[in-house]
């Protein structure tokens, strides 16, 4: 049964490492990283596991093929890295046209 739904393009932050791990499982299963959330969600939503032992072995690969080292204890509790300035050491930014750097 395929149900006709209205999808909107939307802009997520989201770890690396388990990004990569979204693509390879999406792919794994011949699906858009969308689908597959869509999917997650659903499931979650209900208290469901979305996943069954063969997509879980497989999660456990891709987390060792890229590094992710998080789990669900990780939820609401990651901080971004800052990101180094692009102005080298000792370079200021603009100023105000006719001010004095000091």
């Amino acid at each position: 049964m395929e149900l006709t739904v209205e999808r909107v393009q939307t802009g997520i932050r989201i770890e690396k490492r388990l990004l990569k791990v979204l693509k390879g499982l999406a792919e794994y299963h011949d699906l858009s990283v969308g689908d597959l959330l869509e999917g997650i969600v659903l499931h979650a939503f209900e208290g469901k596991a979305p996943f069954g032992h063969e997509s879980r072995q497989k999660i456990v690969d891709l987390k060792k093929i890229y590094g992710l080292d998080l789990d669900s204890s990780a939820s609401h509790k990651l901080i971004e890295r800052e990101k180094p300035s692009k102005k080298g050491p000792g370079k200021k930014g603009p100023t105000k046209k006719g001010a004095k750097r000091t």
